[in-house]
């Protein structure tokens, strides 16, 4: 093999860390993965190891590494979980504590607040984002409030601030880079849409300083080099980040019009491109999809905290996870076909709250209509409906922009292994649904971006690198039974949020 053979590409997810080594031709030829644990100290907190997702990711990248030969990496990429924060000492590369991941609900009363000195507005049309615990700012906040002096040690430059991307590149390069990439930037809510910088507004809205900030840059371009890292050698060129849905957007079709990409993961990413940073939406998020390295491309997103998520609840609460996990995957693609129906149960996995469109971090989750007729299977098959009623509701929305087309839903992620659920989804939505099966696809994003900045080639000539799809067509006669059901699902869901 040639050095100009193997990109490998981290892809630092919410459950798992993921090294891919691709070679000249796209193909994957090595790989690697690590799980990572989640914790939950109260009710809507829900945190990580800093540490641990540093150690995870070095571990499985050293891996790949080793497996293909350190002689034949030509770049690195990564692609990780978005919105997820993390504070740092600058001397020492020591965690202020956990990352606060995308999931976790603690600001929610800041976030609250905010809206009540009627801040939502103007926080819309700067970042493009609707006011959520979801997204860094507030969790940023969160984390330098929590130690002594935290506000004048960022301010002093003694703190980093930052998403999962300029955590791992920090550390790859020995402390010698802090940058995030456009895409995880605009994830933060201290981003303005329009001019492509940190917005001097939103850092005083919620008391970051700039200081505190990493560097942004394009998506596709040099971050910095490998350095002093034990199994990786010194001097490999980091040539992409860039966040994980924003990542298997390109991967699907670079961006094509009428693409709408799905991402099942635990929770899910709906995502379509589009020209402008302009969006009347209020209930969806605009976003920098991502920077190639010669334009910015802009897209429209709903986020829902729990799809995977929802469904893993329910396999634990009815004891299906102690199958194997073989016996698991086959269980969840058989009961839910076992059944003609759910027998008028909605699950509303609300378990944090409720994401895009609704945006109501006080709702909870809900089993509703539950009779003495419903088994396992009926359960079940809520949780997997639940996924693509959420995903329906989010389309709907981005029904509403002026530039918005839907040729396809085009779907990745471990949940659409399960037939049944495309088929259903495809069904429900009344167009087709295009999965990719291959495993990596975060992954292969942000290679494709490295590959682009290490090879100077435009995007037509990385086509040939596009993983393939299978498609699920619609039955429209279901489309139209599916209605009745989603109007119902929807009625749930508005009991969920009269729980709060």
């Amino acid at each position: 093999m040639s050095q100009e053979n193997i990109i490998i590409a981290l892809d630092e997810g919410t459950t798992n860390a993921k090294a891919v080594a691709l070679n000249a031709k796209g193909q994957v030829v090595a790989k690697c993965a690590r799980p990572l644990s989640i914790e939950t100290p109260r009710e809507g907190w829900v945190e990580q190891s800093a540490e641990q997702l540093l150690e995870a990711s070095l571990a499985v990248v050293r891996q790949v590494v080793d497996a293909v030969g350190a002689q034949n990496v030509a770049a690195l990429a990564i692609s990780n979980q978005r919105e997820t924060a993390i504070g740092w000492y600058r001397a020492s590369g020591q965690p202020l504590g956990p990352a606060l991941t995308w999931q976790c609900s603690r600001t929610a009363d800041f976030c609250h607040a905010l809206r009540e000195q009627g801040k939502e507005a103007v926080i819309k049309t700067t970042t493009g984002l609707p006011i959520a615990p979801l997204f860094s700012a507030s969790k940023m906040r969160w984390l330098l409030d929590a130690i002594p002096n935290g506000s004048e040690l960022a301010a002093q430059g003694e703190i980093c601030l930052g998403t999962v991307d300029s955590w791992l590149l920090w550390h790859f390069t020995g402390g010698t880079a802090f940058c995030c990439d456009y895409s995880n930037a605009s994830r933060t809510q201290l981003f303005n849409l329009h001019s492509g910088g940190w917005d001097n507004t939103m850092l005083a809205l919620f008391g970051i300083p700039r200081q505190a900030l990493p560097q942004i840059r394009p998506s596709s371009g040099l971050f910095g080099h490998t350095q002093g890292l034990s199994g990786i050698p010194d001097g490999i060129p980091i040539l992409a980040m860039i966040g994980d849905s924003h990542a298997a957007l390109f991967a699907h079709g670079l961006g094509a019009a009428g693409g709408v990409k799905a991402t099942y993961g635990t929770g899910s990413s709906v995502m379509a491109p589009v020209a402008s940073a302009q969006c009347d939406v209020k209930s969806l998020a605009t976003t920098v999809a991502w920077h190639d390295g010669e334009r910015l491309v802009y897209g429209l997103e709903g986020n829902i905290p729990h799809t995977g998520d929802a469904v893993a609840w329910m396999v634990e609460s009815t004891g299906l996870n102690e199958l194997p996990e073989a016996e698991l995957a086959q269980a969840l693609g058989t009961l839910p076909a076992s059944v003609d129906s759910t027998l008028g149960v909605y699950f509303v996995p609300a378990l944090t709250g409720l994401g895009a469109p609704w945006w109501d971090e006080h709702a909870r989750g809900l089993i509703h209509g539950l009779s003495r007729g419903v088994k396992r299977a009926h359960l079940i098959r809520a949780a997997l409906e639940s996924i693509t009623y959420q995903i329906a509701d989010v389309v709907v929305a981005m029904r509403q922009h002026n530039a918005f087309s839907l040729n396809a839903l085009m779907v990745d992620g471990g949940p659409t292994k399960n037939d049944w659920l495309m088929q259903y989804q495809a069904d429900l939505l009344g167009c087709p649904v295009m999965r990719s099966d291959v495993a990596e696809l975060s992954a292969i994003g942000a290679a494709l971006l490295a590959r682009k900045a290490l090879l100077q080639v435009d995007n037509e000539q990385l086509r040939a690198f596009l993983p393939e799809h299978i498609t699920f067509q619609p039955d429209m006669a279901r489309h139209d039974r599916l209605q009745k059901r989603w109007f119902d699902w929807q009625n749930a869901v508005q009991l969920a949020r009269a729980t709060a």
